[in-house]
């Protein structure tokens, strides 16, 4: 009887599906329980591996990609959770899960690891399958390379977006980085100061509209012409988030000014003599020690 019982018992257990076992990873996350959540998503994945079939690939995405994301969310186990989805887009590589894995990837690899090539290189493969949030992938792409140095790549990668993608939210955003990267580079600087003027005529009411302004008054100052740099920061005062950071600018900009012009120069120089008459008597050596003109006179014989 108990073999019986046992024998019922193995033959319910092979009757169990993939997709029950994914079920039931699902409630346990919403119990709060990531460790059964894995073992069950485990379970599914070993009854799938060799099953080569449409549904079967379907599934088993679905069970890597929730036993990555309990690993990241969940557990915050992040070489656990990377090795996963790199398991994810070798088995499954044409499943949404698999470019959803690749996002997630590229921002580990970058943020714990580092690895801003390898970063790219997810970024990149993610592109090649054009997915919706391509403008951003493509932004996230040039940001990577300004980050790591190479203005010239950056600048190449923002252009694309604002080229291929102009219909985006994140156009402005690639003409601001377009502009940085252009300002990095040596003897670039009206052309980054035009890409800045760009950004300004085309999205007037974008938030990184003053910003462009800062940044061409900062190249108006590099090149010595601080009167123009204060008239762009004045005008970026109007809506700047940071109002005090812009006149800490001009601030600055009018103490160089002030330094610098011969007035300035003119003014110093009259500031040691400023009690002396129009027709005053240069000093002699009495006075010049502090002694009264009575005294000088009686000096020189009078």
């Amino acid at each position: 009887m108990l073999f019986a019982w046992a024998l019922l018992g193995l033959l319910a257990g092979c009757t169990e599906k993939p997709a029950d076992h994914l079920q039931r990873a699902r409630d346990a996350i919403f119990e709060k329980n990531p460790d059964e959540a894995l073992v069950e998503y485990r379970k599914a994945f070993d009854l799938l591996r060799r099953d080569d079939s449409p549904q079967a690939q379907v599934l088993k995405a679905r069970a890597l990609k929730g036993a990555a994301d309990v690993y990241w969310l969940e557990e915050r186990k992040v070489k656990e959770a990377v090795s996963v989805y790199k398991e994810l887009i070798q088995q499954c590589p044409e499943s949404p899960e698999a470019l959803e894995a690749r996002i997630i990837l590229a921002e580990l690899l970058r943020m714990h690891y580092r690895d801003l090539r390898g970063a790219i290189d997810q970024l990149t493969q993610a592109l090649q399958r054009n997915p919706p949030q391509g403008a951003e992938l493509q932004y996230q792409v040039a940001k990577i390379y300004f980050e790591l140095g190479d203005y010239a790549q950056c600048e190449l990668e923002a252009r694309k977006l604002v080229e291929r993608f102009a219909s985006s939210a994140y156009v402005d955003d690639g003409l601001f980085l377009e502009a940085q990267a252009v300002h990095m580079m040596d003897g670039r600087r009206q052309e980054a100061s035009r890409i800045y003027a760009d950004l300004r005529a085309r999205f007037p009411d974008s938030e990184l509209a003053p910003h462009a302004l800062v940044e061409m008054g900062k190249i108006r100052a590099e090149a010595g012409e601080n009167e123009k740099a204060i008239e762009l920061w004045v005008e970026a005062l109007k809506t700047h988030p940071d109002p005090a950071l812009v006149q800490d600018y001009i601030t600055r900009a009018r103490k160089r000014i002030s330094n610098t012009t011969p007035e300035a120069v003119g003014q110093k120089a009259a500031a040691f003599d400023h009690k002396m008459g129009a027709h005053h008597t240069p000093r002699n050596s009495v006075e010049a020690m502090g002694g009264t003109a009575e005294e000088a006179a009686s000096d020189r014989g009078d």
